[in-house]
């Protein structure tokens, strides 16, 4: 049986020390949209408003503080990513003095992919998200170069755990938080802040994209499972866990539930937080959002926290999304 991440709140607290100086405290904003129409009170933390555009700077960043704490200087980094970690890495290794190679799915958003050619990071491509992962491996392995997993180390898990420590620290009254997952790095990292915390009975809620239910499936049969991944909004939720991910284990341990969101939801969450909050949301951000537009989670009454995790989509995808009303 896999066991979990030994990430504690030690871990966290430090990670939000080192990150301090790089990355923004982003804002938890009342939302009166989804407070109304979920009968509950609902605070979005916008971590689109991130540099690089999403959460991700925050495990890149404290995973390459941490490997340059405990081992000599690496010259190049590598990675896969289906965009924002790869933005994410390149941004934190040339903060660090370091190069970063990344490997991505050749489906990645032009916002994403013009983003890493920007950074100066070095592209590799591959056919899909899980080959990226496997020719990843095999680049470390061959180059002897640090690999750096979106979701999969213990340094990343603690950056993205630092998200929920600002939303609890900013609005005490949270008993619910909804988080996107795809590799579960910052679902993960949520839980271990929350289960810190459960003294404040904090439900942990997930929103996979139903086109890649990777941890659904795995839940439902006690182990990781492959699954079939089918094109979606949410790009940056699409692909496989690899097969010994620390991550499912924290989610089966310490999470209440994983919520399956339709396509549909997606479109709608992404339209919807832009015309009722302003927001320019990217799919996998959006849906957190969608979880609580399909009205199957029981949170009338309670006081929610949601994850927008990001804001890199494209701008033709993210124009015909508003123009209309039915997924594209």
């Amino acid at each position: 049986m896999l066991e979990p991440f030994n990430v504690t709140m030690a871990e966290v607290e430090a990670a939000a020390h080192r990150l301090q100086p790089l990355t923004w405290h982003t804002p938890l904003i009342h939302s009166d949209w989804l407070s109304k129409a979920l009968g509950a009170e609902v605070w979005l933390k916008l971590e689109l408003v991130q540099t690089t555009g999403s959460f991700k700077l925050r495990g890149a960043v404290n995973a390459i503080a941490r490997r340059q704490e405990r081992e000599a200087h690496p010259a190049v980094v590598v990675t896969a990513s289906a965009g924002n970690h790869g933005l994410a890495i390149g941004w934190a290794a040339r903060h660090f003095g370091i190069r970063a190679r990344v490997h991505l799915p050749i489906s990645a958003p032009a916002a994403k992919r013009e983003g890493l050619l920007r950074l100066g990071v070095e592209l590799v491509d591959a056919p899909t998200y899980d080959a990226a992962e496997t020719q990843a491996h095999e680049d470390a392995a061959t180059s002897g170069a640090p690999y750096i997993s979106p979701y999969d180390d213990a340094d990343v898990v603690a950056g993205a755990a630092t998200v929920a420590l600002e939303m609890l620290a900013d609005e005490p009254a949270l008993d619910t938080i909804v988080a996107p997952v795809g590799g579960g790095g910052l679902l993960s990292g949520t839980a271990v802040v929350a289960t810190a915390r459960r003294f404040a009975a904090i439900r942990v809620i997930g929103a996979e994209a139903e086109a890649s239910p990777v941890f659904s499936s795995a839940l439902a049969a006690g182990r990781v499972v492959t699954v079939r991944v089918e094109p979606t909004l949410a790009d940056g939720l699409a692909g496989n866990m690899e097969p010994d991910s620390r991550t499912f284990a924290v989610v089966r341990d310490l999470v209440d539930h994983v919520a399956v969101v339709a396509e549909s939801s997606i479109h709608a969450a992404m339209r919807g937080l832009f015309i009722h909050e302003r927001l320019v949301a990217e799919g996998a951000a959006a849906a957190a959002v969608g979880a609580l537009l399909q009205s199957d989670l029981d949170l009338a009454g309670r006081h929610v926290g949601v994850i927008l995790t990001g804001r890199n989509v494209d701008a033709d995808r993210f124009r015909s999304i508003l123009v209309s009303s039915s997924p594209v």
